[in-house]
């Protein structure tokens, strides 16, 4: 059999063992070993095996993943993820759909500290749902909310699937991280936009809550100073260049770290919880990493990225119009698979694609981030949904996905509008050396 062939082959067998539901990082390296003792020989395989496995866990670049967990595991052990959610209540509160409005705000705002999207939306959600309940909120809207902000937390900054994204590619971490920010924001605002019109609408999916005065609104501020101090120590020092994306993610584990001391409310079962969460996820993440690498390789010996390129540069059509073929794709892949899964397994073949037709590489690894989004809030795997549904467990699996439609249209705009204008994702990393 040729080399492509052979590669083709290797991806429907590694698709295949993924609906049986076989750890991906483990299926990636099983299937990438084979095909590549197939391809050269026994010992190449397994020579190569050994390299990215060793390569992989010994990496420096890696300890930022730790680093940025732990310091989500931490913001939530200490209760800040609460403190978020009551600043944005007294905020929003009063308003008509002012508690999705400031789920959402905390949603972004933990995600300034976590890094993760199924983590946001489980702290989040245990917070506000039982609040919204409280309030008579449509069960669609309160948990669609919580839901489609949770997804923030692959966005805004810190973000894994940046950081892994960032070390398939080559690319700057750093400015991954920065290119987040404002679309990031961004996409916050369309998620706020969509609570305003649904509310608009239909006044009666969202009562009003209780109002509060100018004074408490001020004092309500207080709750978000100490995500404010992080977001500003990390992603500050990432761009003035004063630290390299591991030295913020240290600087940032151990501010939430100092935080939660200072106001007492780290316990020391809360502490475990961080550490023992912070090792499940890392080895979880690292794995897949070193697995996506050994796949890489046997991809690239079997020349699908060179095929698929020259076969995708032949096509008689604008390069648009090809990257719209390669968000559709991710899209329909996202249904399926999980965000981190999906990107370790096509940035191999996807990405030299995507510079031979000129793309920036952080451009497209914002619009990446915010297609496979939708993802995690689409069925049938809808990783988000499940994560609420566990919360709500009176609220109907259709109801939630009910919930999540108008979002997924700001999620469409979103990428549309970073389409149009994609100096959104590239402006701010243009000033940072990181």
């Amino acid at each position: 059999m040729s080399e492509v062939t052979v590669g083709i082959i290797g991806i429907v067998v590694l698709l295949a063992i993924f609906l049986l539901g076989m750890p991906v990082g483990f299926t990636m390296a099983f299937v990438g070993l084979a095909g590549f003792c197939y391809l050269v020989s026994m010992p190449a395989g397994l020579s190569i095996l050994a390299r990215d496995v060793f390569a992989t866990f010994s990496s420096y670049s890696l300890t930022v993943i730790p680093m940025f967990i732990f310091m989500g595991a931490i913001a939530f052990a200490s209760g800040m993820s609460r403190r978020l959610y009551d600043a944005g209540y007294v905020i929003f509160g009063q308003r008509r759909g002012g508690l999705a409005i400031a789920t959402i705000a905390a949603c972004a705002g933990f995600a300034a500290m976590c890094g993760s999207t199924n983590a946001t939306a489980a702290a989040m959600g245990r917070v506000a749902l039982p609040e919204m309940k409280r309030y008579n909120y449509d069960d669609s809207l309160a948990t669609g909310s919580v839901a489609a902000a949770g997804s923030l937390g692959i966005l805004i900054p810190p973000s894994t699937i940046f950081i892994v994204y960032g070390i398939l590619t080559g690319e700057s971490i750093g400015k991954l991280f920065i290119a987040g920010v404002l679309p990031g924001l961004l996409l916050a605002t369309l998620f706020v936009a969509v609570v305003f019109l649904l509310c608009l609408r239909n006044p009666s999916l969202a009562p009003a809550g209780a109002p509060t005065s100018w004074k408490e609104k001020i004092a309500g501020l207080t709750g978000m100073m100490e995500m404010l101090v992080l977001f500003v120590l990390v992603i500050g020092g990432l761009f003035l260049g004063l630290f390299s994306p591991t030295q913020a993610g240290a600087v940032g584990a151990a501010g939430a770290l100092v935080i939660g001391l200072a106001r007492r409310q780290l316990t020391w079962q809360g502490f475990l919880f961080a550490i023992t969460d912070t090792l499940r996820i890392t080895c979880m993440v690292m794995v897949i990493v070193a697995g996506a690498i050994v796949f890489g390789h046997f991809i690239a010996i079997a020349k699908i990225p060179l095929i698929l390129s020259d076969w995708v540069g032949g096509l008689p059509l604008p390069t648009m119009a090809i990257m719209g073929l390669i968000i559709l794709m991710y899209l329909v892949g996202g249904c399926f698979m999980d965000a981190l899964a999906l990107i370790t397994l096509t940035i191999p073949i996807i990405f030299p694609l995507v510079i031979s037709l000129g793309f920036d590489p952080i451009w497209f690894g914002v619009i990446i981030v915010i297609v496979t989004e939708m993802g995690v809030i689409t069925p049938p795997v809808g990783v988000n949904v499940y994560v609420i549904k566990g919360i709500a467990e009176d609220v109907p699996l259709e109801t939630i996905f009910k919930g999540i439609m108008p979002f997924l249209i700001a999620l469409v705009v979103a990428v549309a509008i970073l389409l149009a204008f994609p100096q959104i994702a590239t402006f701010l990393p243009s000033f940072t050396t990181y």
